[in-house]
């Protein structure tokens, strides 16, 4: 398909300079930076974050019944 585009000075000075630098045909650079710049994204999985992880001691209070707990300090705050 033919078509017309205004290109800026600097990005047709990159693309004649790519399709000196690879032998190709300017139209052919021109695709190939399209295609690439249109692509979607394949973003790499990334490593989870890691947190600093700290020894709190012993606890003070009795967990198992921890909403229990709970319950009784928000009744004492009322």
């Amino acid at each position: 398909m033919r078509t017309t585009i205004t290109l800026e000075p600097e990005v047709h000075a990159l693309l004649q300079d790519a399709a000196h630098r690879r032998g190709q045909a300017f139209k052919r650079v021109l695709n190939d930076a399209v295609r690439a710049g249109l692509a979607p994204q394949r973003s790499l999985p990334q490593a989870p974050p890691q947190w600093p992880v700290f020894d709190m001691g012993q606890s003070m209070v009795d967990l198992t019944k921890a909403l229990a707990l709970a319950d009784e300090l928000d009744d004492r705050a009322r």
